[in-house]
């Protein structure tokens, strides 16, 4: 039985899915190097839940419920002794991973399942630095967490069947809807998407239409929520940059190599909503959505 829940990273989706295990019933250690990233995700995940309660989503109650069931951790060692599930969600970078993988093997249960949310990067991979491949798996959450409900699952080379049907059903016990995923580049939700995004920034690149254009056809037209330029705003232009790598050089196929627009903005520092400016400007509590003086 999972009960006790590791989660290493602190940032934006390492918070969100820190919130829906411990809202489940878990017992969640929250870990990160950095003791000021905690705080500000402990803060995060209180303002989240505030919205649920405004909401009505959640009662007073359970808001408490959930910040007790959430504790903090620097070391890893410490945070993943009496797990029964990690749930790696650091930056997305390969190496880094993979030395995370290494400290989590180490230090962790023998029978603990060891998850990452990476949205691109072998799993199969990941799993051949530990000493138990079969109990690792690909738990890959869409963000906002707390609202999104899909989880792509994806199996390594080597994961066991009942590890991947004991994630399948924990993710619905997250009121979460998994679907299964072998593990090739990108998975299905990115090697999808990225494409679509990427064909965006080309037809802003090439002059077909403007930031606004583009993203109105898509919405009005396509009924997508939110347009690409936007999406990728959201996502990070260099997480989008850094999957598109993964796909170009795990598929060989040049279809899937970055617009030159996608790598100079990332390059420059713009990198959507974290950064402040994107293919849009993000002002703290403007609701208005701005395109960027660079394509207006």
């Amino acid at each position: 039985m999972i009960k006790n829940v590791s989660v290493i990273g602190a940032g934006t989706m390492g918070n969100g899915i820190a919130h829906v295990f411990a809202q489940a019933g878990h017992s969640v250690v929250l870990i990160d190097v950095a003791a000021a990233q905690l705080e500000t995700a402990l803060k995060t995940i209180e303002k989240n839940l505030d919205r649920q309660l405004a909401k009505g989503t959640i009662t007073g109650p359970q808001k408490e419920e959930t910040l007790r069931n959430i504790t903090m951790e620097t070391d890893i060692k410490k945070g993943v002794a009496a797990a029964h599930l990690v749930v790696e969600a650091a930056t997305e970078q390969e190496l880094l991973k993979l030395e995370i993988f290494k400290q989590i093997d180490a230090a962790a249960p023998p029978d603990c399942i060891l998850a990452t949310n990476t949205s691109s990067i072998s799993v199969t991979k990941i799993a051949s630095v530990t000493g138990r491949p079969e109990q690792v798996i690909g738990m890959h959450f869409m963000n906002p967490v707390p609202v999104m409900k899909l989880v792509e699952v994806i199996n390594g080379y080597a994961t066991r069947a009942d590890v991947s049907a004991a994630i399948i059903g924990l993710s619905e016990k997250l009121g979460k809807i998994p679907a299964l995923a072998n593990d090739y580049p990108g998975f299905v939700a990115n090697r999808i998407l990225m494409p679509m995004i990427n064909e965006a920034i080309y037809s802003l690149y090439e002059g077909v239409a403007g930031v606004e254009a583009i993203d109105t056809i898509m919405k009005s037209g396509m009924a997508h929520p939110m347009g690409p330029l936007q999406l990728a705003d959201f996502i990070g232009l260099d997480v989008c940059l850094s999957i598109l790598n993964v796909l170009h050089q795990g598929l060989g196929n040049p279809k899937y190599a970055p617009c030159p627009l996608l790598a100079n903005m990332v390059a420059s520092g713009r990198k959507g909503v974290k950064s402040g400016e994107g293919f849009y400007i993000y002002t703290q509590g403007s609701g208005d959505l701005v395109v960027s003086e660079k394509f207006r």
